[in-house]
């Protein structure tokens, strides 16, 4: 194996050397995509590709070398380059971070955007953070993920039941996405959501998820109360889609440090609003 050098280290997990960025379909663990998966780079070439996805892993491969985002696209890998000096040592993902969890899922957790040294960093949603460590024990809890902890993409872990949706796939700068990002990251998720057909509950982590929810709906023809529900923990609001299938979705705290640490969110408060939100429809 060539040596690890300042441009390639070794993943964590395989030992592999990467470069940071990691170009895609190179051998990195869970990468949905190839050498030759098309790039996105325009809002309208994000929902041209979104919509040409027969299924949810091949809307992830698309997703995750997407380059529409000029100011995304920098900051993703410049974090991915200069690194947080506690993985000085590791490479980093440095590119969209696609969706994960079962193709079929019957709910899904919408929570924001990727962390710049957790999801960017690991290349999969809510592994490497705190915030993430919350969302996987709660999900093994509930008997949704195989285990509590997480480390990186290709640890082993395995979602059942469930997906994990992002409504901006890059890390942002100050965790704060722009509106115009997120419009054209918009149309990932409605291609996503449009292809899980046994979906019947979302739990929204926190305001911008639980409008992000709302808007999709709005833009995918789906009925949506009026005036629009403002969030809250533990509000519930019932969608409903065109074929007639009804949807709950389910406000919650995000698992943000500052809530968890703060105690405005607990363990048994996600673990109630996770089981509403799974819980099948009479």
């Amino acid at each position: 194996m060539t040596e690890p050098d300042a441009e390639h280290l070794p993943h964590p997990l395989t030992g592999q050397l990467f470069p940071s960025p990691v170009p895609p379909g190179t051998g990195w663990p869970e990468d949905p995509a190839a050498r030759d998966t098309p790039v996105a780079r325009t809002a309208a070439e994000v929902r041209e590709l979104a919509a040409s996805a027969h299924d949810v892993e091949h809307l992830n491969a698309l997703c995750s070398v997407c380059s529409a985002c000029d100011r995304l696209v920098e900051w993703r890998e410049d974090v991915a380059q200069r690194k947080r000096a506690s993985f000085a040592g590791e490479p980093y993902w440095g590119r969209p971070v696609p969706s994960y969890g079962d193709p079929r899922a019957g709910f899904a957790i919408i929570g924001l955007a990727p962390a710049a040294n957790g999801g960017n960093r690991t290349g999969r949603m809510f592994t490497g953070d705190r915030s993430g460590d919350w969302v996987y024990a709660a999900l093994h809890r509930a008997g949704f993920a195989e285990h509590a902890t997480v480390s990186t993409a290709g640890d082993g872990q395995e979602l059942h039941g469930v997906r994990m949706i992002a409504p901006v796939r890059c890390a942002p700068p100050a965790n704060k996405p722009l509106p115009q990002e997120k419009a054209t990251c918009s149309g990932w998720f409605d291609r996503e959501i449009a292809l899980l057909p046994e979906l019947h509950g979302m739990l929204a982590l926190g305001g911008i998820a639980w409008q992000t929810v709302l808007a999709a709906a709005v833009r995918m023809g789906w009925e949506v109360p009026r005036p629009r529900p403002k969030f809250g923990h533990g509000t519930v609001v019932m969608l409903r889609t065109p074929d007639g299938r009804d949807v709950r979705l389910v406000g919650c705290y995000h698992v943000s440090q500052r809530n968890t640490f703060t105690g405005l969110l607990t363990e048994q408060m996600l673990d109630d609003a996770l089981a509403l939100a799974a819980a099948p429809l009479a």
